[in-house]
């Protein structure tokens, strides 16, 4: 397959690109800059410039797939306040590509999220049929998810319309070495505070995977999800927080120190919020439908190899 993949050279990109190319696929990733392309063309790729504002251009890109897979995300704007600015760009791309794949039942996988943002009760192990009502995403520690949560359906929906289209949620801690996601940030408060927190008694619970088990995920995606499939890319279905905050802490030589949900901003800075969520999810359906199955380390172990710290 030649599979056209936006986001390609970002986290989860770098490790879908060699996944994809090492099962035969060619892919053409879309580069944003000189080097991204470069970055690019150094996994073995294809750079086309270009970014999700280029709706011309990203439905261009589509029709000339067998495929596309949809990971990019307008994530400084989202966290810098601006989630409409975000979604909005979100919803402009994932209409452009279903545009460009009405009716050839080819491949649209889209990566979504899932932490605190499913609309379930506090503690409530989230699965796969979780978060599709209309409203699911509205309210809860994510402002502005509402929106990003409404792009994954409105990818779904494009199962009526002749395209294979599935989306692949994500958990906050998809981890490994070279992240400079959710993880890498803790950490990076940690380190600057003097100090690894967490809430209350720091029991609740975040799902992790590691990098390269979600990049298989989204090659199996490709290949063979059914149309209309949600999936979840869960390895860890809950590590607790104060967990966590207990191997930064040792590996930090700081102090770990239970903190008031007002505090937890002072500690963490922007995941303030996050950072008292308890959302386990589970990812069952995904494996039974796949055959999907983890190989990297835990995120717990992955912390103590000691790469996030040097």
């Amino acid at each position: 397959m030649h599979v056209f993949v936006t986001g390609a050279s970002g986290w989860v990109g770098r490790g879908l690109v060699p996944e994809l190319i090492a099962a035969g696929h060619k892919v053409t990733g879309l580069a944003r800059s000189d080097a991204a392309a470069e970055s690019l063309r150094a996994m073995g790729a294809e750079a086309r410039p270009g970014s999700l504002d280029d709706l011309d251009d990203l439905r261009d890109a589509a029709a000339g797939s067998d495929g596309v897979v949809h990971l990019a995300f307008k994530h400084d704007l989202f966290f810098a306040g601006d989630s409409a600015g975000a979604t909005d760009a979100d919803r402009g791309a994932v209409e452009a590509f279903g545009e460009a794949l009405a009716g050839t039942g080819k491949p649209f996988v889209m990566a979504s999220g899932m932490l605190g943002v499913l609309g379930l009760p506090s503690g409530v192990v989230a699965t796969e049929r979780d978060g599709l009502a209309p409203d699911a995403g509205s309210t809860g520690p994510v402002s502005g998810a509402g929106g990003r949560m409404a792009n994954a359906r409105r990818a779904l929906a494009l199962a009526e319309h002749g395209i294979r289209s599935s989306i692949v949620r994500l958990p906050p801690a998809t981890h490994g070495r070279g992240d400079n996601g959710f993880t890498a940030t803790a950490i990076g408060f940690a380190r600057q505070k003097g100090a690894a927190a967490y809430v209350g008694e720091g029991g609740n619970r975040w799902p992790a995977v590691h990098r390269d088990d979600a990049a298989r995920l989204f090659r199996l995606a490709v290949e063979s999800a059914p149309a209309g499939s949600v999936l979840h890319a869960v390895d860890d279905e809950g590590v607790p927080i104060r967990t966590v905050a207990e191997v930064l802490a040792a590996r930090l030589a700081v102090p770990a120190v239970s903190v008031s949900p007002e505090e937890a901003g002072d500690y963490v800075g922007w995941l303030g919020d996050l950072w008292a969520v308890d959302g386990p999810a589970s990812a069952q359906i995904t494996r039974d439908l796949l055959g999907w199955r983890p190989a990297g380390p835990g995120l717990i172990a992955d912390l103590q190899q000691g790469h996030y710290f040097t």
